[in-house]
């Protein structure tokens, strides 16, 4: 096959024009997205169960739950949280589970409960993670906040319109309601209850299907509708007779209006109130494109619309993409452009221009498997052809080289072309299939982690194996044409040169090795002493751990969490400040910036992502900066400036019981600080935290420290009096007045044009915004209907419990979370010393507790298992085929060596560079182990040729590694120039990148320095012993001869 498509005039071409066609056809249908999708293999169940207190939640939600679900199979981890109103319980499926076989058994289960309390709502089980963030729209509107809300859900329908934009969610506003309020005193006078008079409203508030009357010409659908579904027409309902015969009206005793049932839920956006649109997407669906049309539609929408109306984009989560995927371009061209310039050295410019032009072939022919493979153009696929860069060299440039040595010896171009393709065949397809062993195992990596890093090595599969068919197939025949047209031109003088100079360094190495050769033993233990020496820099904590590098948004938030029961006017004052301290921040940094810094401010009330609760005590504020690409100030120092700031009026900010300043997610490494407490005792479990928090609070860089389980809204208990049932009145009488007059009793649920809207009947405010309007609560006799006080029947305690409550595998749990600022402090360190020296007190005094790691520390941990354990498994492959190949069990251990020598490099890079080392650096370094021992196997094999030719294994040793030599340093220097750019590259959203390729780059430079001279040394070692097999295969040849 080699020969025909080297000689066949066509052929070549024709198959190179094949993979390009079928590349540039894929491309435009591949996804575009910042991460690789991380499947959650998660189910969430939501139970609504109005006005029950959190423990109310765990007895009657997560207790039940739990019992159902117990049997199912494959079930990691149930975390049932109990709060204020709702339970939600989590479950999360083991990876090698059936997913849809999984979410079939919860549903099944939860539809087999039926001890659930009877006032629960409907419930909803759904996928976690279905769906991502892409951008925001803020509609901002000087008009009352029903028709705001009336004007983002037209909005919403005309930009669903559009087929690239499938999922939007409005945020802002409660359930819409006609809330009819009745004050104490007409019930007293009317002697009505609010039950009763729910009843008269539901009784007449009807719309309802009647069936149909048929004649011998039509057929005429019947309906009685009538539905109130405005104030006026609600006012008018008739309730009853007043003493003098006259009727009395609804909208005489009651007031009735038009809001929403949660006056907190409210957004701002750069001071005005606003509605947020959310533009998600599914997973199958591009981000850009999505992007993409929603900027076209929003210039349409913003033309439509009348002046003081604004149609604004914000909370970008996708232009990020953009950003990276020019960086990576950026680098890619610079890194080609300089791969060229290596090879244009050592060979001629139409030589080097063909086999560089193997790059562009094999990247387009890659996209069709990407696509094919479902795999998307993110960050990491992205890196994975970066790297690729030079890896994808290695088989061109061995051919290159060998191809041209034959030139040398005096063969004609197609036949140096086809003998130089053979020579080395052997070797490149061992390299291939080492390489593949490698790389196979890092695609079965786990966790969270593991499902982002895994993108790597699947695109580097795909690439080498068509860059090996590239370089069989296509290569020779371009090589061929080229040293044909080379023949005829006479070589320049700066070639001869450069060749000169290089043969003369290449013997320089030569006598180097050769001496090298005699003090082997002492060259071997120096290399094993420095070989020691990095590893204990990563094991004594010099060179420090850290999951992920951190990723440099364009988004910072403040999550403030007041005392439960605090009114939305506090929450606001604190807001303002914070604000304040925001514009202080914000001026301060804006000189080191050549645009504006901060670009748009977002306040949301009964929101905070780390309390998992909502209410008027909760707030959010997001801030939109310049983009990491544009701007010079980092997140970090932006959010410990704020922080500053907002510490400067301490008396308001006591009040505060949590604040934290972050970016919204953490990314795909987890919380930094995750530390989950277990026990029975609520009492116990919140005294440890405590203890836990304020031990976190003693180190240097970490900040934003905070639980899971806080006192909750204080509660009035209520008990019947001795004797109450003798008047009448029940428990149950009075639970359910109480419940109508302060929870408030949905009438109907109706849609009024594009929203849902409740008629609600509830107790009026003035007649419930004082402590003693509960105890002079009115409650109705249903017999005489005498208004009778609330303390007149029941005792009333005031009591506090918990604002949420968490349970994991059924066992009451509080979460310590915190961040870490890894310029000053690591996770691993924080928790080595937590382990040292608090753990022992925590066992001593909580003997009841137990503790687990959780967050960054655990996915890692994860990966970081599945990764050893894959890279094991790859080099006992790498063994089984370099024995096979060798026929030796020794030899392979030759080669192998190359993998430790990289890590050196490796961790020595990390420590020059200042860099942490990082699950990336660590993928960087288990990528090398693929990568390295080609140059190894290549340099075995012609130590056993040259043996094969009558030298002894010391010379012929030493001679391999002077004929290899320009081969190894080629496939190196290239892989290092196509890597160098983004080495050095400043922008912040390259921070993610630099700890992986400075594994590579460190690591490649550090095991081609040592290969060319620890291989000899340790073959001549293997000599001394006897162990030699290329000897032994010359001993034998002459024996049987």
């Amino acid at each position: 096959m080699i020969r025909f498509f080297t000689l066949h005039p066509t052929a070549a071409n024709l198959f190179m024009l094949l993979l390009l066609a079928i590349g540039l056809v894929s491309l435009p249908q591949i996804k575009r997205e910042t991460f690789p999708e991380i499947k959650a293999y998660s189910v969430e169940i939501k139970v609504p169960y109005p006005g029950a207190t959190p423990k109310d939640v765990e007895q009657g939600i997560c207790l039940t739950l739990e019992d159902a679900l117990d049997g199912i199979s494959f079930i990691e981890e149930k975390v049932c949280q109990a709060r204020q109103n709702v339970g939600l319980m989590t479950v999360k499926m083991l990876e090698h589970g059936n997913f849809i076989k999984f979410i079939d058994d919860i549903n099944s289960a939860v539809d087999s409960i039926s001890d659930f309390p009877l006032e629960i709502e409907p419930i909803t089980i759904n996928e976690v993670g279905r769906t991502q963030n892409v951008i925001s729209i803020a509609l901002t509107a000087d008009i009352p906040r029903t028709e705001l809300k009336k004007l983002a859900e037209e909005i919403k329908q005309r930009l669903l319109r559009d087929e690239q934009i499938s999922l939007i969610d409005i945020q802002g506003f409660s359930d819409r309601q006609l809330l009819i309020e009745v004050s104490n005193a007409n019930l007293r006078r009317y002697g009505l209850s609010l039950q009763s008079l729910a009843n008269i409203i539901s009784q007449q508030n009807i719309d309802l299907p009647v069936g149909s009357i048929a004649t011998d010409y039509s057929e005429m659908q019947l309906r009685f509708n009538d539905e109130r579904r405005t104030p006026e027409a609600l006012a008018q309902l008739f309730i009853l007779s007043g003493e003098h015969g006259n009727d009395v009206l609804l909208g005489d005793i009651a007031t009735i209006s038009d809001s929403f049932e949660l006056l907190e839920q409210k957004i701002n956006f750069n001071g005005k109130a606003a509605a947020i649109l959310k533009v998600n997407k599914n997973t199958a669906d591009d981000s850009l494109r999505v992007l993409a049309a929603v900027e076209k539609q929003v210039k349409l929408e913003q033309a439509k619309l009348p002046k003081g109306i604004d149609l604004i984009l914000t909370q970008d989560a996708t232009s990020i993409i953009k950003d990276r995927i020019s960086l990576l371009a950026t680098n890619a061209w610079q890194g080609l452009i300089l791969v060229f310039a290596v090879l244009w050295l050592f060979f001629s410019g139409r030589y080097a221009f063909w086999v560089v032009m193997g790059l562009p072939v094999t990247f387009m022919a890659s996209f069709y498997f990407l696509g094919l493979f479902g795999i998307s153009i993110n960050l990491f696929s992205m890196v994975a052809l970066l790297l690729a860069l030079g890896i994808l060299m290695d088989d061109a440039i061995v051919i290159a080289e060998s191809i041209g040595s034959q030139i040398k010896k005096g063969l004609s171009p197609s036949k140096a072309a086809i003998t130089g393709t053979k020579l080395v065949a052997k070797g490149v397809i061992s390299s291939f299939l080492t390489t593949l062993c490698i790389f196979t195992g890092l695609i079965f990596l786990q966790g969270d982690l593991g499902q982002i890093l895994k993108i790597i090595p699947m695109v580097l599969i795909i690439v080498i194996t068509i860059s090996l068919i590239e370089a069989f197939i296509i290569l020779p025949n371009h090589l061929y044409h080229s040293l044909a047209h080379a023949a005829k031109q006479k070589q320049s003088k700066f070639r001869q040169a450069f060749e000169q100079k290089f043969e003369h360094f290449r013997q320089h190495v030569y006598l180097l090795v050769q001496k090298l050769i005699r003090f082997r033993y002492a060259f071997l233990g120096a290399v094993i002493a420095l070989f020691f020496v990095s590893i204990s820099m990563l094991a004594s904590g010099i060179l420090k751990f850290s999951a992920f590098p951190a990723l440099e948004g364009d988004i910072i938030q403040t999550r403030l969490l007041m005392p439960a029961g605090t009114p939305l006017k506090q929450t606001e004052i604190v807001v303002e400040h914070l604000l304040a301290a925001l514009d202080k921040t914000a001026s301060t940094l804006q000189k080191d910036e050549d645009d504006k810094l901060l670009q748009a401010v977002t306040v949301s009330y009964s929101e905070n992502m780390d309390a998992y609760e909502t209410g008027p005590h909760l707030a959010t504020i997001t801030i939109d900066l310049l983009t990491s690409q544009e701007r010079n100030t980092l997140l970090q120092t932006f959010s410990d400036l704020w922080r500053e700031n907002s510490n400067s009026n301490r008396t308001l900010m006591t009040k505060v019981q949590n604040i934290t300043f972050k970016e919204p997610s953490n990314g795909p490494r987890g919380q930094a600080i995750e530390i989950r407490l277990s026990g029975d005792n609520l009492t116990e479990l919140s005294a440890a935290s405590f203890d836990l928090q304020t031990w976190l609070a003693g180190y240097a860089g970490v900040n934003n420290v905070f639980d899971d389980l806080r006192p909750g809204k204080p509660e009035y208990e209520i008990t019947l009096k001795e004797g109450a049932l003798q008047t009448g009145l029940t428990a149950s009488i009075i639970a359910s007045q109480l419940r109508t007059g302060f929870q408030g009793m949905k009438i109907l649920t109706t849609n009024l044009a594009l929203e849902s809207l409740e008629v609600t009947v509830k107790l009026a405010q003035e007649s419930r915004d004082e402590y003693r309007d509960f105890d002079t609560f009115p409650i109705i006799h249903p017999v005489t209907h005498i208004a009778i006080p609330l303390s007149s029947v029941a005792n009333i305690n005031q009591t506090r419990g918990y604002a949420r409550i968490s349970r994991v595998d059924n066992q009451r749990t509080v979460t310590i979370y915190g961040d870490i600022n890894t310029d000053i402090n690591n996770t691993k360190v924080v928790l080595a010393d937590i382990q040292t020296h608090w753990l022992a007190q925590f066992k001593q005094q909580y003997p009841q507790l137990r503790y687990s790691f959780e967050g960054e520390i655990k996915n890692a941990g994860t990966t970081q298992l599945s990764m050893m354990r894959a890279f094991v498994v790859g080099l006992f492959g790498v063994f089984i085929l370099l024995s096979f190949q060798f026929k030796s069990y020794f030899e392979p251990f030759v080669v192998l060596v190359a993998i430790p020598l990289a890590l050196i490099g490796a961790i020595f890079g990390h420590l020059l560079m200042g860099l942490q080392f990082t699950m990336p650096s660590m993928m960087g370094f288990v990528s090398l182990a693929g990568i390295v021992v080609n140059d190894s196997i290549l340099l075995v094999e012609f130590v056993k040729k040259r043996v094969a030719q009558g030298l002894n294994v010391h010379d012929a040793a030493a001679k391999a590694s002077y004929d290899r030599f320009r081969a190894v340093l080629l496939t190196s220097i290239t892989t290092i120039a196509g890597m160098t750019p983004l080495l050095f590259e400043s922008s912040l959203q390259a921070q993610i990148l630099i700890p992986l390729v400075t594994s590579i780059v460190f690591g490649i430079s550090m095991s081609t320095l040592l290969v060319l001279f620890v291989i000899p040394c340790l073959y001549a070692v293997l000599e001394d012993f006897g162990l030699a097999k290329a000897q032994q295969e010359i001993s034998a040849d002459k024996s049987s001869d």
